[in-house]
């Protein structure tokens, strides 16, 4: 039986990516786990050496936040396992947090300890491909504002259901849904340097479609209407 979660924990994860506040940044990103330029990476995308060092650079580095949203995505499916006489009310607290951060995406509401990021600032050439994995997994850890509503609320969900399989699988999924516009990037960054300023006239759409997917979900979660979708969420209605 197809869960449809998985096609919304992939989209999340493309609209993680495209949220106002990394979206930005992936050049910066680019050319640190590379160690070389922009200007150098843009004048060098035809040729396959680079593109090979780009290639293998994000690949590290998507290895490294993924493992860090999948370890969460088991610890919180864990968690809900181990608390598996109170699934309705993770399910009803999990869709009222869901809301909130949905509201947050959008702008309508305030969350102060979301806004208070911890960026790592480094500089192109310091790390080492070896140490492009943890450029990653600090990427996952430090992106509070941008990574943190639409994470917790996959999150949420991971909790209230049945395995930590499940947890994992679909951690794996955002993951995915963030790592491939990312990898496409950085094996064509001239050609998004060029469209970059056509997708930043867009960037308040992507805030009213996250926050509204979010909403939305929470919804389902808090009057338990993703299991009449086939979704694994156990407890009954209100």
């Amino acid at each position: 039986m197809i869960d449809y979660f998985y096609f919304v924990a992939f989209g999340a994860g493309i609209l993680t990516f495209l949220s106002p506040c990394i979206l930005p940044l992936i050049p910066s990103y680019i050319s640190v786990i590379t160690g070389m330029s922009v200007t150098q990476i843009v004048e060098g995308n035809k040729e396959r050496i680079v593109n090979r060092k780009a290639l293998l650079s994000s690949a590290l580095f998507i290895i490294g936040f993924s493992a860090v949203f999948i370890g969460l995505g088991a610890g919180a499916s864990l968690v809900g396992s181990v608390l598996r006489q109170y699934q309705v009310w993770i399910s009803r607290i999990g869709g009222i947090f869901i809301v909130l951060m949905g509201l947050y995406v959008i702008g309508l509401l305030r969350i102060p300890f979301l806004d208070r990021e911890r960026k790592v600032h480094l500089r192109t050439g310091t790390i080492g491909l070896w140490g492009t994995p943890l450029v990653g997994a600090a990427f996952a850890a430090g992106w509070t504002p941008c990574v943190g509503p639409i994470l917790g609320s996959i999150l949420f969900y991971a909790s209230t259901t049945t395995s930590m399989w499940k947890g994992v699988s679909l951690l794996a999924v955002y993951s995915a849904g963030l790592a491939v516009p990312f990898l496409l990037t950085a094996l064509a960054l001239g050609a998004f340097l060029q469209r970059y300023a056509r997708l930043r006239r867009h960037m308040r759409v992507v805030s009213l479609v996250s926050g509204l997917l979010l909403i939305g979900i929470g919804l389902l979660l808090l009057f338990d209407v993703l299991s009449f979708l086939n979704l694994d969420v156990t407890g009954p209605m209100f």
